[in-house]
């Protein structure tokens, strides 16, 4: 899986600039067919990090509609939700988080976008390995009636792979979005 996941975080990170932003807006364009954004709601995105796919056309879109918008911060071992700002200090991984001390947990939110290194068709996803989201998520696999938080994972197409052999405490998406498709 290290091997895999090697080769899939260097692909995204060879997509050069100017296709970045046109899969970027394209990102944007798919989220909107695909995703009902509905006032009031609590919306989770992710600042993109190592070549990840890049959020700010969604972000830009969910803060002119007046969304409340969040950002994943670590919290020993599971995530938390801190409201997007305009400090940030990078955590242990250097990821860049809200300087907040107050933050929601998963089931406070409506939508979480995750980025992800790889993904297959059945909505599967391999993280970066350390079971952050898959932690803070576990609620989803014992709630047979629990629709929210609603989970898109967002990614480049050339992050697909054939079949994800999934473990009993992986999360599944509910819709896989890329610049040109959805799962």
């Amino acid at each position: 899986m290290q091997a895999l996941r090697l080769t899939l975080r260097q692909k995204r990170r060879a997509i050069n600039h100017n296709n970045r932003e046109r899969f970027a807006k394209r990102l944007l364009s798919q989220t909107q067919k695909l995703v009902t954004f509905k006032r009031g709601q609590k919306i989770a995105i992710y600042l993109p990090n190592d070549g990840e796919i890049d959020t700010k056309y969604i972000t830009n879109f969910l803060k002119k509609q007046g969304f409340s918008i969040y950002l994943p911060k670590l919290d020993n071992e599971i995530l938390k939700f801190a409201k997007l700002g305009n400090e940030f200090k990078k955590n242990k991984f250097g990821i860049d988080e809200p300087v907040v001390t107050e933050a929601l947990n998963a089931k406070q939110l409506d939508v979480i976008f995750m980025p992800l290194v790889g993904f297959d068709a059945q909505r599967n996803r391999i993280g970066m390995g350390g079971g952050f989201y898959d932690r803070t998520l576990a609620f989803k696999k014992h709630q047979t009636n629990y629709n929210n938080p609603k989970l898109y994972g967002l990614a480049f197409d050339c992050q697909q792979i054939t079949k994800i052999d999934s473990r009993s405490w992986d999360i599944t998406l509910d819709i896989v979005i890329t610049p040109t498709k959805s799962y």
